[in-house]
């Protein structure tokens, strides 16, 4: 079995055990600085203004923190009360529910990576191939954390995201996700990206009942060529909260070979995640 050097694009998590084409954010992947003046980065200032020891402030601190104009800083407070980024109070302004609810959702996915990220790096070391972890967002893949391995360019980024219909990861996570998600699915056009993507609706239902039933999913070279994948659901008796997937050339992905060793990996992180303290119903 190969071994080779993996690289993460994130600092490797430390080595324990908790407790016991991509989309590109802008055209060609230029970063792009925002506009200082932009509301982005005005609404983002105006928020920057609260902390700990602020939790309540008002127009005037606002203004006074922000050095922005009375009008504005008012204006930008009320559009963000619409949002819920930020609630009214008889004292003035503070955070709103919403950004304790977005907070959650980064806490919940540091718990994952944190949980998930040294198995999967084992893996990867084991088998010699790159592995990703993702989610589902609507009817794409979001690619949480990569690992890449020499002598075998992964086309994807983290952050990124793909169409899940023509990614082992996005199948694993349509099979055992909600029927909604499937349905929802099912209202876009499926664009084949290679000449084995599987653009058919009607084929795609049969293909992730097989993998509901077999327990994993595939892609052959169905989002890039040359790059064929296998990906196993993290779940518990629920639906899946993520997946994982080990990538290499066609050749070197074995069901197999591999599968076995990916299910033992899926029950390891799921069960460091349950005894982090997460409750599956935290990551649905």
């Amino acid at each position: 079995m190969s071994h080779s050097l993996a690289q993460t694009e994130t600092p490797i998590p430390p080595s324990r055990v908790c407790n016991g084409r991509g989309l590109s954010s802008s055209p060609g992947g230029v970063d792009e600085r925002p506009n200082e003046r932009s509301v982005l980065v005005r609404a983002a200032q105006l928020l920057s203004s609260f902390g700990s020891d602020r939790p309540v402030m008002t127009l005037a601190e606002l203004v006074s923190e922000s050095a922005m104009p009375k009008s504005t800083v008012h204006r930008l407070a009320e559009q963000l009360v619409l949002l819920g980024w930020l609630e009214r109070d008889p004292n003035g302004y503070r955070i709103g529910i919403r950004l304790f609810e977005i907070g959650g959702l980064a806490d919940r996915y540091k718990i994952l990576r944190d949980c998930a990220m040294p198995h999967l790096h084992a893996l990867s070391a084991r088998t010699g191939l790159a592995v990703q972890l993702g989610v589902l967002h609507e009817t794409n893949v979001v690619y949480l954390e990569r690992i890449l391995v020499r002598g075998f360019q992964l086309p994807t980024r983290q952050g990124g995201r793909m169409p899940a219909y023509c990614t082992a990861l996005g199948k694993a996570l349509l099979a055992f996700g909600s029927a909604a998600d499937v349905e929802r699915l099912m209202s876009v056009t499926l664009t084949a990206f290679t000449r084995n993507t599987m653009a058919s609706p009607n084929a795609l239902l049969r293909e992730l009942a097989q993998a509901r039933q077999a327990g994993y999913a595939q892609d052959r070279e169905e989002a890039y060529a040359g790059v064929s994948c296998i990906s196993v659901p993290l779940r518990g008796s629920g639906r899946a909260v993520a997946a994982f997937s080990l990538c290499g050339r066609p050749s070197q992905v074995s069901v197999s070979e591999h599968l076995p060793q990916m299910e033992r990996v899926a029950a390891a992180v799921w069960a460091d995640v349950i005894g982090h303290g997460s409750q599956p119903g935290s990551f649905s």
